[in-house]
């Protein structure tokens, strides 16, 4: 695959007109692109053992079903808040803050319109980069602060994929970014996930209640289906009657990194397909990382192979803080102050064997 420096293309027009861009480049083996509408990742093609390219990453070919609500965050960007807050409210500096309760009880990756439903200011950067920023105005979705919000995707010589995040407020609030894309190794279409080979390094998970939202201290996942520590098939046991799998259909869960926060990513997760050879290592800054077995699919949705997604058909490793961090002070924080600025950083790299 030769290098492709960022260029730009139309890639659909929202109801009020409004042109949505679509971004490609391609380095070190590796073609992504992105839109600007929610910063999706539209597609991520890596070459198998044989040196065939494939996109791996769930998503549309068309515009419509991202913008209309349909789409289950297929490679978005996810904020104010990743994951889950409890009854959608939170408390900070002694103010109780109501979100928009869009799951169930609960408020989930920012509410009805979040970041994976805003448009995106989109520039190239470098060789193989895109900046992205994007202004939320205070009282929006019910956080507090106007948030400015920076977002890299850069591909390295080596065609590794590295998000960056930024963010700084002028006012408290809370803030928990991450990127939603759905991969599938052996190509998105493919079928199911079941016989990736995922490595967790993780101690310890987070159990969840009937709506998903963290319960009790971390426990130990050991003895238990939520053990990754030795890379295993993900469906070896998915099956089991384990109560926690039962509640959440699947895999949903955060999982509690044993390297905590930290200055750097540090390597947290890898993910081999048998089939294509292809393997995909996960490094990140962030103490948890949500592993969702993709349980939700239910064939109502079709990707750009033109086949359907179905239960299992993706999974989601959504480096982040815990879920409900800002009702668990326990938990790792993720108050944002005006003097402070957020900063995270991802990186998806890739290999074969």
């Amino acid at each position: 695959m030769r290098e492709e420096a960022p260029r730009s293309e139309v890639f659909g027009r929202l109801d009020d007109g409004t042109e949505v861009q679509r971004w490609t480049m391609a380095r070190g083996g590796t073609r992504l692109r992105v839109l600007s509408y929610g910063g999706v990742v539209q597609s991520l093609e890596l070459p198998d053992r044989h040196g065939e390219s494939a996109n791996v990453s769930l998503g549309f070919d068309t515009l419509e079903p991202y913008a209309d609500g349909r789409s289950p965050y297929f490679g978005a960007l996810i904020g104010r808040y990743g994951n889950r807050v409890a009854e959608g409210r939170f408390t900070l500096d002694g103010r109780t803050h109501r979100l928009p309760c869009n799951d169930g009880p609960n408020s989930l990756h920012g509410g009805d319109v979040g970041f994976d439903r805003r448009l995106w200011e989109v520039t190239p950067s470098g060789a193989a980069g895109l900046t992205l920023r994007l202004t939320s105005e205070d009282g929006d979705q019910g956080y507090p602060g106007t948030l400015r919000v920076r977002v890299d995707y850069t591909l390295t010589e080596d065609g590794a994929f590295r998000i960056d995040y930024a963010a700084e407020t002028d006012a408290p609030t809370v803030v928990n970014l991450t990127s939603h894309t759905y991969f599938n190794l052996a190509g998105e279409g493919a079928g199911t996930i079941l016989d990736h080979r995922l490595g967790l390094e993780a101690g310890h998970y987070t159990p969840v209640g009937a709506t998903l939202i963290p319960e009790g201290p971390p426990a130990p996942v050991e003895g238990t289906p939520f053990d990754f520590r030795r890379a295993k098939p993900i469906g070896r046991d998915l099956r089991q009657a384990h109560p926690q799998l039962l509640r959440a259909q699947g895999f949903d869960h955060n999982f509690v990194l044993d390297k905590g926060v930290t200055a750097e990513p540090e390597r947290v997760a890898t993910v081999y397909e048998p089939g294509s050879g292809r393997l995909m290592t996960v490094a990140t800054r962030e103490p948890g990382l949500q592993f969702y077995s993709g349980n939700f699919l239910d064939g109502s949705l079709a990707g750009p192979s033109g086949r359907v997604y179905r239960q299992g058909d993706g999974l989601c490793l959504e480096t982040q803080h815990f879920p409900d961090s800002p009702n668990r002070p326990d938990f790792p924080g993720t108050v944002l102050r005006p003097d402070e600025t957020y900063r995270s950083s991802t990186v998806h790299s890739f290999a074969v064997r």
